[in-house]
């Protein structure tokens, strides 16, 4: 499927990290270079034990990704059933100028190879209480890279966690408390069919932000209703969409249509780069004109 120049860029993560890293700089930020071990209370204060001494805060941001720490201590981790695994290989020495991803039944989930300047970067995600082990996925990996001819490189893994909540889980998600906040993937807030989070990281980064920085003391409750109501109530659509989604009948009618229909194309691209919500998606693909394909997906019962 062909894209035009500004239709989609890949961007390093290194890159992407260090320019947020420098503008919190810019912006006045104070950098400590230790790693956090432990949180508490002490009254009104939070307590953050390194490993190198305690810092003293009164308010506090978890931000520390799908097994947070703040998570743990403030409100409860999630359970396995709630986390993707994501694992794979940097392909040092082979590059592309195409992105390759292929939906798999077994496990439900899809692989995907994403070009960098120097290297690819191939892997696989599924839920991590799939009974498959990360050297399985791995494996996997390795066979899909050979058999695609994505070149010889060299290999190196990689492999992280990755919220993945369903329906029930998104309707009791907890994401703030009095005198504190979670973003990102900290709060849970990821697509749980695509995987992706920068998006609501980014948002849920700036509103904790501005809930932190106010003095009103519910402000905590304003950021989990925003939160709930603009990105959770999405999400909570895709988690139920989830289920059909990866089943054979839908994944190949899916294809198809990839195929087939530029209008099936234009919705579904939409839906990958955010600017087509779930909320409204049977509706979309039915105004694509292309009533015979529209029909076939939407009976695939994939929505339910």
């Amino acid at each position: 499927m062909p894209l035009n120049d500004g239709d989609l860029d890949v961007v390093s993560r290194i890159e992407f990290d260090s320019a947020l890293f420098s503008a919190a700089l810019t912006s006045g930020a104070r950098v400590i270079r230790e790693r956090a071990v432990d949180i508490a209370r002490d009254g009104t204060t939070f307590v953050v034990r390194t490993n190198a001494g305690t810092i003293r805060a009164p308010r506090l941001i978890g931000a520390d990704g799908a097994n947070s720490l703040v998570r743990r201590r403030l409100a409860q981790p999630f359970a396995r059933a709630d986390l993707s695994v994501a694992t794979g290989y940097f392909v040092h020495g082979v590059t592309s100028r195409e992105i390759v991803l292929e939906l798999l039944v077994d496990p439900p989930g899809y692989i995907w190879s994403f070009p960098r300047p120097t290297h690819l970067a191939v892997g696989i995600c599924t839920q991590a209480d799939e009974r498959i082990t990360t050297n399985a996925l791995r494996n996997i990996t390795r066979d899909w890279i050979c058999a695609m001819k994505l070149g010889d490189g060299s290999l190196s893994p990689y492999s992280w966690p990755i919220p993945s909540l369903s329906a029930r889980s998104f309707g009791s998600l907890t994401t703030s408390g009095h005198g504190w906040c979670l973003a990102g993937d900290a709060a849970g807030l990821v697509d749980p069919i695509t995987r992706e989070g920068i998006y609501f990281a980014l948002q849920s980064g700036q509103w904790a932000a501005e809930t932190i920085a106010s003095a009103d003391g519910g402000a905590h409750h304003r950021y989990h209703e925003r939160v709930r109501d603009e990105i959770v109530s999405e999400l909570t659509r895709a988690a139920r969409f989830k289920s059909g989604f990866f089943k054979p009948r839908f994944t190949g009618l899916l294809v198809d249509a990839l195929a087939e229909s530029p209008r099936v194309r234009d919705v579904m691209a939409g839906l990958v780069a955010g600017t087509q919500p779930y909320k409204g998606l049977k509706w979309a693909l039915a105004q694509t004109a292309e009533v015979g394909l529209a029909w076939r997906l939407l009976r695939a019962k994939w929505y339910n």
